[in-house]
């Protein structure tokens, strides 16, 4: 039996399976029947950093490749990404992370197969995909570079991932919008292709999102149907945060700071008036910040309404138009929860993710077994609506019909 070292622990290999350690999750899928639920994951991650000898050859400019790509006796992909702080291994008890590259596989693109052993454990039926060191892509000091990093993951990602998936993948494309033109270029290259549903805007930067420039892009992914989405992160150089000495609280403030930042910079100069058929979605922020952010813009706005002149309702019926990803979900105080809910239109607005496989995920029944739901909403958050977003099908007759009784059949 193969052993490893986990931590000055030897455990076998088969217990770093992801099917073994998602057991339980299993059998409460199966307790529940999720599989006759349809269930879609709108956030989910995988480690591109692990790939980048794949992934670095797409890029274009032969000068940035060549550093990349380091020389003779370099590192491949060493050095590209600006750096980000933080413990997200829990100090080595999340084994997946120190043991992950001990997991074996045979398909030959490993991270479809791990994807589909978590999907499965859980009773996910499709899942957008993500990267995760990507997430600070943002921040990078050079915006050629931002943009010559996003199309080489893009062209890998499409052309030799997603193809291989079985369907079960989907993915809104990293946009690098420190290069407007590029940004344009990359909806136009890669908004047609199987499996995009939209493009995603990595939040951890400052740069405006309601630029002038950036109008032609937006307008571009609102005129081929598919969705913008938001994807928070953390980030311990940012000036408001160095004040910070623990992890855990730039963990639990950066992740809402930012896209408290960017919504409400979207909502007050009327990107909602501008493009109203354009579906926008914030991810991993948590809810918490969302009420907050209602209650403070209508405040303001209310007092100072002529600072908004594109507004024709209230900042919070903008805010009410768009879409929330569920994780992480505070769950601390159910009273607090469920007004929220209330407050965002959940069962409409609201769709289940799981962020996995980072340490803080969660699973499809943090959504079923909420005491205040409908089966209706249910069947919404934790499918439906993203099923009817990105025009995704049932897998089986049970999900057809719940798709059917709720609503949610894509044409």
């Amino acid at each position: 039996m193969d052993l490893v070292s986990d931590r000055g622990r030897r455990v076998s290999v088969d217990e770093l399976n992801t099917t073994q350690l998602l057991a339980h999750a299993r059998r409460e899928a199966d307790r529940r029947k999720l599989d006759d639920v349809l269930i879609v994951d709108v956030d989910a991650h995988h480690y591109e950093h692990e790939h980048m000898a794949e992934i670095l050859p797409f890029m274009e400019n032969d000068v940035l490749r060549q550093l990349s790509l380091g020389g003779r006796g370099g590192t491949k992909g060493a050095n590209i990404l600006p750096q980000v702080i933080g413990y997200q291994d829990m100090g080595g008890r999340v084994t997946r992370y120190p043991l992950r590259p001990s997991e074996k596989t045979d398909h030959k693109i490993r991270d479809v197969q791990l994807g589909h052993r978590w999907m499965d454990a859980m009773s996910v039926d499709y899942s957008c995909l993500f990267p995760t060191g990507m997430l600070s892509v943002g921040s990078h000091p050079q915006k050629e570079m931002e943009f010559e990093i996003c199309w080489a993951y893009n062209r890998w990602l499409t052309e030799k991932v997603l193809p291989e998936s079985d369907n079960r993948f989907f993915s809104m494309l990293s946009l690098p919008i420190s290069d407007a033109e590029g940004s344009l270029r990359m909806v136009e290259e890669f908004g047609h292709r199987k499996g995009v549903t939209g493009f995603m805007i990595t939040t951890v930067r400052t740069l405006p999102v309601h630029d002038n420039a950036l109008m032609k892009t937006y307008r571009a992914i609102e005129e081929r149907g598919l969705s913008l989405a938001f994807h928070s992160g953390v980030n311990w150089s940012e000036n408001v945060f160095k004040g910070c000495n623990r992890f855990i609280s730039v963990h639990a403030l950066g992740f809402s700071f930012y896209n408290i930042l960017h919504c409400t910079n979207w909502v007050i100069n009327g990107m909602g008036e501008r493009f109203p058929k354009l579906p926008v979605i914030w991810v991993e922020a948590g809810l918490a910040w969302v009420p907050f952010l209602m209650q403070r813009l209508d405040h303001e706005y209310m007092l100072r309404t002529s600072e908004a002149p594109l507004l024709k309702k209230k900042p919070s019926d903008y805010m009410r138009d768009m879409y929330y990803s569920s994780q992480p979900m505070e769950v601390q105080d159910m009273g607090a929860l469920e007004c929220t809910f209330r407050m965002i239109n959940a069962e409409t607005q609201l769709m289940w993710s799981s962020d996995y496989p980072h340490w803080d995920f969660d699973l499809p029944t943090v959504i079923w077994d909420l005491p205040f739901l409908s089966e209706k909403a249910k069947h919404n958050i934790l499918g439906g609506t993203a099923a009817r977003l990105m025009k995704l099908p049932p897998r089986n007759t049970a999900q057809k019909a719940n798709l059917e009784k709720f609503g949610n059949l894509a044409a």
